[in-house]
């Protein structure tokens, strides 16, 4: 029987321009740097070190795993580094909420579950602190929402589309993959998960995933092979709660 479901939040809770966003972080970030290193050097400082999140084993938190390749070479403890990025999304990245619009009925989508018992995860790609999660929540106004777990950098160690990270997910909500529904935007990203044996709803919203492969997603990806099986199931947003349903009658 279901017993949970995984929410991607990208471009499935939360909509933006993938493009818009990382050239207005860009600029952004690269001033609060500004003291510490060029931006262009800070941007590919940036750019190696979430590329190299794919290759962690587990053995510590992302964060660590992140901040080892960020740090590397830097005369500036780590631990300082760490906090100006923490003191830049504290007070600077809710200038970026005006990039984000809300899919109607996402609020009353996710209460409506609740109301079904079942647990609620933000699966979203764990590269950002959760500081910047619960802003992003907050965006959608949900925020107030108890989810059972919102995966972040800090207490994640693998990133999507690698199936450890569901798996972590798994341990972390006690489930089992065959008692938990996924949905996201993403095929390779979110729909991957099928191949454990998780069930799968694609949203195909109009608009929503034509604007989310940004450079970024793509060299992290392209040096992998999928073999991804069909969603079993496949629609907006709004008619995840009848997909829910129909697999609490299973």
């Amino acid at each position: 029987m279901l017993k949970a479901v995984l929410f991607d939040l990208d471009n499935t809770l939360i909509h933006f321009s993938e493009r818009r966003f990382a050239e207005s972080y860009f600029a952004r970030i690269a001033s609060a740097f500004a003291d510490i290193m060029p931006a262009d050097k800070l941007l590919e400082r940036l750019f190696i070190s979430t590329q190299l999140l794919m290759n962690n084993n587990g053995e510590m938190s992302n964060a660590d795993h992140f901040m080892n390749s960020f740090s590397s070479g830097l005369d500036i403890p780590r631990d300082k580094l760490w906090k100006r990025f923490i003191d830049f999304y504290e007070a600077e990245f809710d200038r970026f909420r005006d990039i984000v619009s809300v899919p109607d009925g996402v609020r009353d989508m996710l209460l409506n579950l609740k109301r079904k018992r079942v647990k609620l995860v933000i699966a979203s790609n764990p590269m950002w602190p959760s500081i910047v999660q619960m802003k992003r929540l907050a965006w959608g106004g949900i925020d107030d929402i108890k989810f059972d777990l919102v995966t972040d950098i800090e207490n994640m160690s693998y990133c999507k589309p690698r199936l450890e990270y569901y798996l972590e997910v798994c341990r972390k909500i006690a489930l089992k993959p065959d008692e938990c529904l996924m949905v996201g935007n993403d095929p390779v990203n979110d729909m991957i998960v099928a191949s454990i044996g998780m069930k799968t709803y694609l949203v195909t919203d109009e608009g929503v995933a034509s604007d989310t492969a940004i450079e970024l997603s793509k060299k992290i990806r392209s040096n992998k092979t999928y073999n991804i099986p069909k969603p079993d199931f496949e629609g907006p947003l709004t008619a995840v709660p009848a997909a829910v349903d129909s697999l609490l009658r299973m």
